[in-house]
């Protein structure tokens, strides 16, 4: 049933290399490398599909395809994978910045209209997370464009390039809590799954 919500792995890595044409960025390394880490830790977890979950890190963002946005690239992404009709996709686009399932949780400023802001936060409110959703949330505080690092690194690169805001602590906090989520579940340290993640973290 999944494999009807998401691209192929094909077609997933054409939509990329085809965003990155329309708008090359940091932001494709960085899907990428949510993309490996997905893959890691969802081929510990019984009830994930590695290459589903290696999908939805790598267009978490695709949203960004359509040119250089703030938290837009989230619902330009949930229309571009609805119009594909990828709804599993679509989910992701919207969710993966919202642990809180709290719209104003984002980093960075809503560039969209009134009635597509409403959209998402009765989306976020509605939506029952399942562990995709939170994988990719997961891994996406995993990735920098230089590779995986400890989320410590990639919470204050965020933070740097976009201030913090009163959600900030609690977010960071669900964070943490999505990464003790897996390492229940794996029975282990997501970072013994992530190769380079102590070199790239401290530019070893």
């Amino acid at each position: 049933m999944i494999g009807f919500c998401v691209p192929t792995l094909n077609e997933a890595e054409n939509l990329l290399r085809e965003a990155e044409n329309l708008n090359p960025g940091d932001w494709i390394q960085h899907s990428i490398y949510t993309a490996e880490a997905s893959k890691l830790i969802a081929s510990n977890c019984p009830t994930l599909n590695p290459e589903t979950a290696y999908i939805l890190g790598l267009l978490h963002d695709i949203g960004r395809r359509f040119g250089v946005t703030s938290m837009r690239h989230s619902i330009d992404g949930y229309n571009f994978a609805m119009s594909k009709g990828y709804p599993l996709l679509a989910q992701i686009c919207l969710t993966h910045s919202h642990p809180l399932k709290l719209i104003d949780e984002a980093f960075g400023v809503w560039d969209c209209s009134t009635e597509e802001y409403k959209f998402v936060e009765d989306f976020l409110k509605s939506t029952k997370y399942d562990d995709y959703d939170k994988l990719i949330q997961l891994c996406d505080a995993l990735a920098l464009p230089s590779g995986f690092c400890l989320i410590e690194k990639r919470l204050m690169d965020v933070a740097l390039r976009h201030g913090i805001h009163k959600y900030a602590l609690e977010k960071w906090k669900a964070t943490f809590k999505l990464k003790e989520y897996f390492e229940k579940m794996i029975g282990k340290s997501i970072y013994t799954l992530l190769p380079g993640v102590i070199e790239n973290t401290f530019e070893l």
